[in-house]
């Protein structure tokens, strides 16, 4: 709120999800942390594990005594979210070993690590789904149970000194049942109302609760769980006309904790701060290899995106190879050329327009994984950039090739080695730089569906302004930036520049005079062959530049609200 709104008394009204909640967890205890829906267990899980992204928090968390550093806590803490994200085009073994790779100490040997792996494999129950595809939710792949599984094993190899869980439903409370366990018990408007031991068979919190005039006794062979729920509600609390979280508040259990927080909040005698002297366990070229071993798996394995962009450039190739069969062998007039022109034109364009499209919902998935791992400290967001980039890069360069070679035979153009590699990088960096659009476009949208309305107003503006439509002598002085500005009007140049920009044969034009196509395309297009170098550099330009855009929007933009 503006401090002039303040000044005049306007009230500040900020919805609150969490009140003065105090606590100690001590090592070895399990605790649960309970309460009914709205009580603010997540938020609540949030704030402790550093998740949050919204929102304001005040107050103070410490670690043995010390303030709580987010970078070294996200490397000794596990978090296992609800919502189970992972990458769905990869097995459950290459999910938990790329988890021990980039999370486990750089001094375990990779022998050590997939024995590890193994062990924890193993203790969840999932060795025999090892070579499972991981699928999307409710899509295909792992069931709901299965997932769960695998989000407590992609944290527990990272062998965390604390693990967050939120509701770990699958399997747990059999091998729970030996463990010490204490309770933190929330009502409604996120406020404590009960912070202690259970004792054996709850008879603690059975007995804290019973001594409150008013409260119901517990009905024998009742769930201690559901009891507590019942007689804690807000109804319950409206019935007896009492608040329990006040009554918790002038407890003598209250008084307690807050001397066992105090006693704890004081560093042991020569006991110093942990730190970690990097911020990531892995350096960044451990960071990167990791990384790219699992994006080549997970592109691999997605035949969706790859086997229809390699079908998708034979059928254009194809078509657009026998629409225009052999016109680059046919220049004798201002028509051939202009045939020529809308041969390259669509030759560029429209794969290059599908390959931005296509690549938008690959990203946008791998997107919410990469906020998980981020906050998990698993890896630098460059070194995740870099290594998507790389990928699609390779796959890029991998269909360039295979149109150019059957586009570049069947139009006809001049089988010339500079000819023919000038072609062939114009076409991969236009590929390239269409795929990097549209990831740089996910990166700065909160949704794949704000980015595709984005693509959906700026492809046409590039599509009018590419030299194709209108040319650039024709175009208004006062839009002609544009045409500089447009990446597609650069590849349109240089693949026009580079086949026919030194061609000194003489064309017809209209009025019948003969014209050399070298002048021709300088005076009527404003195509020179001389200016070649300086397109060659615009294209690495766009390239990087939007490559350095995704990369610094994946680093500084969360659209993750929690």
């Amino acid at each position: 709120m503006p401090a002039e709104m303040r000044e005049q008394g306007f009230a500040e009204s900020r919805l609150q999800l969490l009140s003065d909640i105090s606590g100690a967890f001590r090592p070895g205890v399990l605790t649960a942390l309970v309460g009914v829906s709205g009580a603010g267990k997540t938020t609540l899980m949030d704030v402790l594990a550093g998740r949050k992204t919204s929102g304001s928090i005040e107050g103070s968390i410490t670690l043995s005594g010390y303030p709580k550093k987010q970078e070294t806590f996200a490397r000794i803490s596990g978090y296992c979210e609800q919502t189970d994200i992972h990458s769905p085009n990869v097995t459950v073994y290459e999910s938990i070993l790329y988890s021990a790779w980039l999370r486990l100490s750089s001094d375990v040997d990779e022998k050590t690590r997939k024995i590890f792996v193994e062990e924890v494999m193993t203790l969840v129950e999932l060795d025999v789904l090892r070579n499972a595809m991981v699928g999307l939710p409710g899509v295909d792949g792992l069931s709901t149970e299965q997932r769960k599984r695998l989000t407590i094993a992609v944290e527990l190899v990272a062998n965390p000194s604390i693990i967050f869980m939120d509701e770990p439903t699958s399997g747990l409370d059999a091998r729970a049942a030996a463990i010490v366990m204490r309770l933190l018990l929330m009502k409604r408007g996120g406020r404590v109302i009960y912070a202690g031991e259970l004792g054996r068979h709850s008879h603690k919190i059975v007995e804290y609760f019973e001594a409150i005039p008013g409260v119901e006794k517990i009905t024998e062979g009742y769930n201690p769980a559901t009891w507590m729920l019942e007689v804690s509600s807000p109804s319950a609390e409206a019935r007896l006309n009492i608040n329990f979280a006040d009554i918790y508040a002038n407890s003598d259990l209250y008084r307690k904790n807050q001397e066992l927080i105090k006693e704890l909040s004081v560093p042991p005698p020569g006991y110093e701060d942990l730190s970690f002297p990097t911020k990531y366990s892995q350096n960044f070229y451990n960071q990167c290899v990791a990384n790219f071993w699992k994006q080549y798996k997970s592109y691999w394995k997605n035949p969706a995106h790859n086997a229809m962009r390699f079908l998708m450039t034979l059928i254009y190739a194809l078509v657009f190879g026998t629409v225009f069969w052999q016109k680059g062998t046919k220049i004798n007039s201002q028509q051939d050329l202009a045939n020529l022109l809308g041969a390259t034109y669509a030759a560029v364009f429209f794969l290059g327009s599908a390959n931005c499209i296509t690549v938008q919902p690959v990203v946008a998935i791998e997107r919410t994984v990469f906020y998980r791992e981020k906050a998990a400290g698993m890896y630098s967001p460059l070194a995740y950039a870099f290594t998507q980039t790389c990928v699609e890069v390779m796959y890029n360069i991998v269909q360039g090739i295979e149109y150019t070679l059957i586009i570049y035979s069947m139009i006809g153009y001049e089988w010339k080695a500079a000819k023919f590699f000038y072609f062939l990088f114009f076409i991969i960096s236009c590929f390239n730089y269409f795929t990097l659009f549209g990831m740089m476009l996910v990166a700065l949208s909160s949704s794949a569906m704000l980015a595709n309305i984005i693509i959906a107003f700026v492809l046409p503006l590039w599509n009018l302004f590419s030299g194709f439509l209108v040319m650039r002598p024709l175009i208004p002085i006062w839009w002609r930036w544009y045409y500089w500005a447009n990446p597609v009007s650069w590849t349109i140049y240089g693949v026009i520049g580079s086949q026919f920009g030194d061609n000194t044969s003489p064309v017809s034009v209209t009025g019948g005079s003969l014209v050399v196509v070298k002048q021709f395309l300088e005076d009527g297009m404003g195509i020179k062959h001389d200016f070649l170098g300086y397109v060659v550099l615009a294209h690495f330009a766009y390239v990087i530049g939007f490559f350095l855009v995704f990369a610094y929007s994946i680093k500084v933009l969360n659209f993750q609200k929690r």
